[in-house]
């Protein structure tokens, strides 16, 4: 489990299709092998690290269903470790399990986003989101657009600065909508199941 609020900006140091190393430091504090580190908002695993890097191996169905698929050596990367129990929850409750990808319409500070139709029946104004691992405030959605506001702190210190039109972004939606939505599935006619 995760927050959505990013603790560092790592660089894709090597990527063969499976396994990825990753720059970093600060997220390298405190972890062992084993621990989960979110990447732009996917759980990975921790399977070996050295001084300044980690590594994580990445499933064919990871690939299928995020952006690391298209992922290049230098690219930067939004890292959070896993929340403890003891911690602040300053975003929301995020699993770090995408639930499809984005694409950007427009970039910050109004920062735009088209998403899968499947998934838009999640996202409601004031409603929580999270992009590439960063847990957001939809300002306004639409047919098959959400918009969040990013202040000039996030737009520095993540990588949704740097994000253009066309650019592709990790999506999780707010997991008790979907909870919401299964539950409800035995007394309306809401499709149960969610997307992933």
């Amino acid at each position: 489990m995760f927050t959505g609020i990013v603790e560092e900006m790592g660089t894709v140091e090597a990527f063969d299709g499976t396994r990825l190393r990753i720059a970093a430091s600060l997220v390298l504090d405190d972890v062992a092998l084993g621990d989960s580190i979110a990447v732009n908002g996917c759980c990975l695993t921790l399977v070996e690290q050295g001084p300044g890097w980690w590594e994580a191996e990445v499933s064919d169905e990871t690939l299928a269903r995020t952006s690391l698929r298209g992922i290049a050596v230098g690219a930067p990367l939004n890292l959070e470790r896993s929340v403890r129990l003891a911690d602040r929850l300053g975003g929301h409750l995020v699993q770090g399990h995408v639930d499809g990808v984005g694409e950007v319409v427009r970039p910050v500070p109004d920062l735009e986003v088209r998403i899968p139709s499947a998934l838009m029946r999640y996202v409601v104004e004031k409603g929580s989101i999270t992009v590439d691992g960063v847990s957001l405030t939809v300002v306004r959605p639409s047919a098959d657009t959400f918009t969040v506001a990013i202040i000039p702190h996030t737009s520095a210190v993540t990588t949704l600065g740097g994000k253009q039109p066309g650019d592709l972004v990790n999506i999780e939606v707010d997991v008790l909508a979907k909870y919401v939505e299964r539950l409800l599935a035995g007394h309306t006619d809401a499709p149960a199941g969610g997307t992933s």
